[in-house]
């Protein structure tokens, strides 16, 4: 039991910066604007969120300092690919690559240093029922954040006129404008929207999973998370499920190479990646229903007069 347990706990920390980036990309994406820069932003949202942690003392302020920088990381995205209309794609690549030279630079007086992480909550009487009592009562607030993050999107998407309009932009840019709606201004919201959210899912990572800041960190979820949005046909409820899918093959790696399974542990280490390339594959050639990717995903769009 105590073993199971350890396992979902981890499988939930593991899952959680997945999920908050790969739902504020999800927006990014219902807008029209495709944003390969998820695994920069995140990045250099872990060394500015450490860092503000470090220098304050305080978790709640490294989150912010996170979420500010993954924010002015998606507003020079923005400016480039809708105000000078530049390509999407290579952007992104390009904001990636700038966030890993970046973070290192952010981050190099911090390496070594250590925090004090994220509290969980504690309920007596309901934090220690077995099996279930720490994983439903005694997480830390970012995994709890993080479901309500998915909640509050997906009624903004499907119960509100702005959703309606946001969609309305990524799906037929020219009959938005048409109408009189502002798809630059609704696209730059929806891409500091999402880097806030991929800022905020570096943090998380030297702010609650491990105490410190090591360059790198990241390892490639931001990339997990781009897959994810593809993985959940651009809605939100099955973000959870992919994202704790992935979280699980990750986690169950690691206790795999523990329990001295006969694989080598670079396959093992490979294994997440791996499952993404295998799923995205899987469904490209399976799809035949459900919600597909918004028609003007990617492309530029130059408003007339």
């Amino acid at each position: 039991m105590e073993l199971v347990e350890a396992i979902i706990l981890a499988v939930l920390a593991a899952s959680t910066p997945l999920l908050i980036a790969a739902t504020g990309e999800l927006v990014t994406e219902r807008s029209g604007v495709l944003n390969l820069g998820v695994e920069g932003m995140m990045i250099v949202g872990a060394a500015c969120g450490f860092a503000g942690a470090w220098l304050t003392g305080s978790i709640f302020v490294g989150a912010l300092f996170g979420i500010a920088a993954g924010t002015l990381m998606s507003l020079a995205f923005a400016l480039m690919t809708l105000g000078l209309a530049v390509n999407q794609v290579a952007t992104g690549l390009a904001l990636t690559i700038l966030g890993v030279g970046l973070s290192g630079l952010i981050g190099a007086g911090f390496v070594g240093e250590r925090i004090t992480p994220a509290l969980h909550l504690n309920i007596p009487g309901l934090t220690d029922i077995p099996l279930v009592g720490r994983v439903l009562f005694g997480e830390d607030g970012f995994v709890y954040f993080s479901l309500a993050l998915v909640v509050g999107v997906w009624w903004f998407l499907y119960r509100t006129r702005t959703g309606l309009i946001l969609r309305a932009c990524g799906d037929n840019h020219v009959s938005a404008h048409a109408l009189g709606y502002p798809v630059l201004r609704i696209r730059t919201i929806a891409v500091m929207f999402g880097g806030a959210c991929a800022g905020l899912a570096g943090a998380y990572l030297p702010l609650a999973y491990t105490p410190f800041f090591i360059p790198g960190m990241t390892a490639g979820r931001g990339w997990i998370a781009l897959a994810l949005v593809v993985f959940s046909s651009w809605r939100p409820g099955r973000l959870v499920v992919g994202a704790y899918l992935f979280g699980a093959v990750t986690i169950l790696q690691l206790h795999a190479q523990g329990w001295g399974v006969g694989i080598p542990s670079q396959f093992m280490s490979a294994l997440p990646y791996l499952a993404t390339v295998i799923v995205l594959v899987l469904l490209s050639r399976a799809r035949t229903g459900g919600s597909t990717a918004p028609a003007a995903l990617g492309t530029v769009f130059v408003p007339d007069r």
